[in-house]
């Protein structure tokens, strides 16, 4: 492709992702996004113009090299644009299906200032992509073994983050796994239709490759406590996640038909409901019923779009404000509207009511009105006096966020955590008050993006490393 000047460069509008017609997908597993062509790869990277001073690095949490290996695909060197990415990003195919690049990389792009942003994701997908399907995944050098063992308590994001980094300078890491699965919120919280379970596998043994070991079944506090671990490790990462669902605090919660988001996306996910009839699973039931998802983020998107591939028959997201507050991103809202999936917005449950036999019937909702903006910047939704409705309705799954599980604070007493239970921690090292002890993720932040959770991973590698080269220092 002959070099064009910057002016040809905004010239190109940005290619579009292909993607399964929304009437299908909504009654199949099966991945939404097709992802780019060569052809169309090639062309949306030739939108990049280039910058001498990205801005883009800047808003990436794991500072990829983007400019770099965008030009690469531009020049058809797929697999040294997928090296590249790997060498900040352990797990790029992932993140280029799941990471709300909107609000991070592509925010910065100056491409975007007067036109559509490079679709950064979906070229670092593409180029993840490639490699698995043309190559299989390719494991980057290893440093000769340092002698030192590091115990990474939790496999998801943060925890194969840290790993990654962690067993390429050449530490022996061992990642201790709750679940049967590794990978986290990656495999129990995100549906198959956003993020194949064959992707997080193939990346997972990608780590493997490079000589992670996994440790699956081993709940830390449980199994053994983080002062056990100490003894026989020379370093602790704690990435375990905010697991620990909320719940609305009103009457009716106790029925039968009320779920947690967490509880209904890993009854699908783990247990593999998806996959029916090959799986018969015992799942939740909610064919032909009527279901409402309490929630706007990306986790009620991912639970009733669930709902509808699982063959409800009406599927409802309530949200108490207007749609301009969801947090959940814009093309998982626009994805469930095409998919039929309806909004009732700026309104609130009340109460949850059921029958003799405790099973749920019907919610009880309260419609909501925007006044003065909250702490979070958002407006705040006030209830108008008098305006209460009700709708029938199977099955309500909850999902307005996590707290942190108990599990590590209740048999490490000494661990400091703040008022939410989330372990405190130095920004800049990821290190707690326990030598030898630094977390990161969710447990830190409380309910975030996998990329965050992957760069505070990052972060507390490189503290570990250098913690480990001069202990008494620290």
């Amino acid at each position: 492709m002959p070099e064009l000047t910057n002016k040809e460069r905004m010239a190109i509008p940005r290619q579009p992702m292909p993607e399964q017609d929304a009437k299908a997908r909504s009654r199949n597993f099966e991945e939404v996004n097709l992802g780019l062509t060569e052809e169309l790869a090639r062309m949306e990277a030739e939108r990049c113009i280039r910058c001498p001073k990205p801005l883009c690095i800047a808003g990436c949490p794991v500072e990829v090299k983007i400019p770099e290996f965008i030009e690469m695909i531009a020049e058809g060197d797929f697999a040294g644009a997928a090296a590249k990415l790997k060498e900040d990003n352990s797990l790029p195919a992932i993140c280029g299906r799941v990471c709300p690049q909107e609000e991070q990389c592509e925010i910065k792009c100056v491409v975007g200032k007067k036109n559509e942003p490079v679709a950064i994701g979906r070229l670092e997908r593409f180029a993840a992509d490639w490699e698995r399907v043309n190559l299989g995944i390719q494991a980057p050098k290893v440093a000769e073994p340092r002698g030192k063992k590091i115990a990474i308590v939790g496999g998801g994001p943060a925890g194969l983050s840290c790993a990654g980094d962690l067993v390429q300078w050449g530490y022996d890491v061992t990642v201790l796994e709750a679940l049967h699965e590794i990978g986290g919120v990656l495999v129990y919280g995100i549906p198959e239709f956003r993020l194949p379970k064959s992707i997080v596998k193939a990346e997972v043994e990608g780590l493997e490759a490079l000589g992670v070991k996994f440790q699956t079944n081993y709940v830390v506090g449980m199994t053994e406590t983080v002062d056990e671990l100490l003894e026989r490790f020379d370093a602790v990462f704690l990435g375990v996640g905010a697991g620990l669902p909320y719940f609305m605090n009103i009457p009716g919660e106790h029925l039968i038909g009320v779920y947690s988001a967490n509880e209904f996306l890993t009854r699908v996910n783990l247990m593999k409901a998806y996959d029916f009839p090959k799986y018969d699973t015992p799942m939740i039931d909610v064919h032909g019923k009527n279901v409402a998802v309490i929630g706007g983020g990306n986790t009620a998107m991912d639970a009733v779009r669930t709902a509808l591939r699982l063959g409800a028959s009406r599927a409802v997201i309530v949200y108490r404000r207007s749609e301009a507050e969801m947090p959940a991103r814009i093309e998982e809202i626009h994805h469930a509207k095409e998919e039929g999936v309806e909004f009732m917005l700026l309104h609130s449950p009340l109460e949850l009511k059921g029958d003799e036999n405790g099973w749920l019937t019907s919610m009880v909702l309260q419609k909501m009105e925007l006044g003065e903006p909250d702490d979070s910047g958002r407006r705040r939704p006030v209830p108008i006096e008098g305006a209460v409705e009700e709708m029938p309705v199977s099955v309500v799954v909850v999902a307005i966020g996590n707290g942190s599980n108990p599990i590590i604070h209740r048999t490490t007493p000494d661990l400091a955590v703040n008022k939410w239970g989330n372990i405190v921690v130095d920004g800049d090292t990821m290190k707690t008050n326990k030598k030898g002890v630094f977390a990161g993720g969710d447990i830190v932040t409380g309910g975030a993006t996998v990329i965050l959770a992957m760069g505070a991973g990052r972060t507390a590698a490189k503290a570990i490393h250098e913690y480990l080269q001069n202990p008494e220092t620290w």
